[in-house]
């Protein structure tokens, strides 16, 4: 068994209860600062400073806190390779997919099948087991955020190297998702944040300047979404999602993201005025539905017999 295996109940901090729901919330209203900041800004170029401004906030506490570093070469690595798995490669290949005109329901349906792929390798690279409920709750969720984002979306696939770059932010999230889980260690969030937001930025930066014109256009709707998105949706919300895969199970904790299409379309309707069809609310029950069954019992495994 390797050392990123669940840890013990007495060892999680009292807050992690929450960290299911706060995440989903703050990962959910990320997608709708995102079309709002979108509007103002090249996608990479966004992407870009987003990271910049994130490395650049976590430099201070960095500074005056000077939390401890990765004890060896590989714990340095296995940081790295989450920051290259998801904050370089999912969220570059995302945002080069819908600017080469996949549209955002094709690719929001395409890595919502990130949960099933997880818990199909999960058994092999986790060492987790996945029981027939779970594969159940797996498939219930997997329809559900497929059903609300057809219901919403227009799903449009004009090219295929785009297609191509959907399918690969399907996979970076879901090998960096079982990297995690099975090399990660318990880092300081400020050590971990700090190296993975650097990877991102060392790669998002050189493509917006290879690929676009870097347009930014400085107005208080951009600077909302991103002050947004570097506090809330980068910072807080990964560390959520790298502390609950460490205490969690990643089929468990990979199954939040069937709700994110549900939540997302809730809180657009609330900040957005988006309307809700009444087509979306069968899926948001199947994708509930779902969730639960993969939920419940979610013990630790070292806990389980």
């Amino acid at each position: 068994m390797s050392s990123a295996t669940s840890l013990s109940a007495d060892t999680q901090p009292r807050w992690l209860k929450a960290a299911p729901a706060l995440f989903l919330l703050l990962w959910s209203s990320g997608f709708v600062f995102l079309k709002l900041g979108l509007q103002y800004a090249d996608p990479l170029t966004f992407l870009a400073l987003r990271y910049a401004c994130v490395v650049g906030i976590l430099i201070v506490p960095a500074v005056w806190l000077r939390p401890a570093l990765p004890a060896s070469p590989r714990a340095w690595l296995h940081l790295a390779t989450v920051g290259l798995l998801i904050q370089a490669a999912y969220f570059s290949f995302i945002y080069l997919s819908l600017k080469l005109g996949v549209s955002a329901g094709a690719a929001a349906l395409i890595t919502s099948q990130q949960p099933i792929l997880v818990g199909l390798l999960a058994p092999a690279i986790a060492k987790e087991r996945v029981d027939l409920a779970r594969w159940t709750g797996l498939a219930l969720g997997v329809t559900g955020a497929a059903w609300v984002i057809v219901a919403r979306s227009s799903i449009e696939v004009t090219s295929a190297l785009g297609l191509t770059f959907a399918v690969l932010a399907l996979a970076a999230m879901t090998a960096g998702t079982l990297w995690e889980k099975r090399f990660g260690t318990q880092t300081h969030p400020v050590t971990s944040n700090l190296v993975q937001y650097s990877v991102g930025l060392a790669v998002a930066a050189p493509l917006a300047w290879v690929l676009e014109p870097m347009h930014i256009d400085w107005t208080a709707g951009l600077i909302g979404s991103l002050s947004y998105l570097v506090l809330f949706n980068s910072i807080i919300a990964i560390t959520l999602l790298l502390t609950m895969l460490r205490y969690g199970e990643a089929s468990r904790v990979s199954a939040l993201f069937f709700l994110v299409p549900p939540v997302t379309a809730l809180i657009a309707r609330v900040v957005l005025g988006e309307p809700i069809p009444l087509m979306v609310w069968p899926g948001m029950a199947l994708a509930a539905a779902g969730l639960y069954l993969v939920m419940r019992d979610a013990r630790p495994a070292s806990c389980r017999r």
